[in-house]
């Protein structure tokens, strides 16, 4: 069996040594070198030629961001975070993601020794994961300015529908995981200030989804925030799953509110894609447009063949671009996919499809 090789970046000698027995510890991998900074890092790479490396953020000489952004830019390769959970940490590891981060782990602030004995599963779960990704080069969010819809000279942002009726019936729902997080920025840096509701999973812990919804919101025309429970759920607004709680479609009244709640774990996952969309099929059906983004695993794909046999129209990320082709080909082998598009592609094909359904609507 070929190993998988990995070089540790942390300025912690106790934190490299607790990930190198780690490593060690398991029949598919080895920790062929630990560096105490990115310029050691440097040139173990080159040396050792890893086939993924675990990167903490702050370290002396050169932070972790900051050899990130040179490492993706010149040598793309698989990188998972050990990134402490703070306020500050959940910032800046959101950033190691756009950067091209394949995921992270979040490294307890005290009881280290214990607590990253306890992660070790998910440690060595992301690695593997890590180790099979496909990593791209790094390119600048700049780009993204040039797909934004036209604006309206300050009226609210570009319109997609003439017809509100449109926008106020119809409801996105999307579901991802690993690499997910800049997939979304994706699709929803392009949505116009009137497009319908958009609810997402996204396979993340407690403590980083708000700072994943604030970002998002930065970059956006739509107003994008972390779910809460019982909020109604409005046209030009996008609603993150809380990371630990499970978020699922509601009604009250004519409205669809969101339901946020502890729940137990489904798929393994909480927030689960497979509890949304099994709720955007029971309660929305034919008016619901799913997408089923980059991820591991199968979470939600029954699920959006439940969609689909509601009569929702379903898009799935094709393989050449996905970081992990797993819950989109799942999605596809379910029969849920009606297209399977490029990245690039999603937001154009749903908006698309809903500025069809509003030209009908005004016949």
């Amino acid at each position: 069996m070929k190993k998988i090789r990995v070089v540790v970046v942390d300025d912690s000698a106790l934190v490299r040594s607790l990930l190198a027995e780690i490593l060690n510890g398991q029949p598919d991998m080895e920790c062929v070198g630990a560096a105490n900074d990115p310029l050691i890092a440097r040139e173990m790479i080159r040396e050792l030629d890893p086939d993924v490396i675990t990167l903490d953020i702050e370290m002396p000489k050169m932070d972790g961001l900051e050899f990130l952004s040179r490492l993706m830019r010149l040598r793309p390769m698989p990188v998972v975070m050990i990134s402490t959970l703070t306020e500050r940490g959940a910032d800046v590891t959101i950033r190691a993601l756009e950067l091209g981060a394949v995921d992270f782990v979040a490294k307890p602030r005290i009881g280290l020794v214990n607590g990253i004995k306890e992660l070790s599963v998910d440690i060595v779960e992301k690695i593997r994961i890590a180790a099979k990704a496909h990593v791209r080069r790094f390119s600048n969010l700049a780009s993204d300015a040039q797909t934004l819809p036209v604006s309206d000279g300050g009226q609210g942002g570009a319109q997609l529908l003439a017809n509100t009726r449109i926008s106020t019936e119809k409801l996105i729902c999307i579901g991802a995981s690993t690499g997910g997080t800049e997939a979304i920025r994706e699709v929803l840096v392009k949505m116009p200030a009137d497009a319908p509701a958009i609810v997402i999973t996204q396979h993340m812990p407690a403590g980083f989804t708000t700072s994943f919804a604030a970002r998002l919101n930065s970059l956006c025309q739509i107003t994008v925030q972390e779910a809460s429970n019982g909020s109604r759920i409005l046209p030009g607004h996008a609603y993150i799953a809380p990371g630990g709680k499970q978020f699922r479609l509601g009604r009250s009244g004519a409205n669809y509110v969101c339901i946020v709640e502890d729940g137990e774990l489904v798929n393994r996952h909480r927030p689960s894609v497979e509890v949304l969309f099994l709720s955007v099929a029971k309660l929305a059906g034919a008016n619901a447009l799913g997408v089923m983004l980059t991820g591991m695993g199968s979470d939600g794909a029954n699920a959006m063949k439940e969609m689909k046999d509601a009569g929702s129209y379903n898009l799935v990320q094709d393989e050449a671009s996905c970081i992990v082709f797993g819950m989109p080909r799942e999605a596809i082998l379910a029969g849920a996919a009606d297209e399977v598009l490029p990245l690039s592609k999603i937001a154009p094909a749903l908006l698309s499809r809903l500025k069809g359904i509003s030209d009908r609507h005004r016949i």
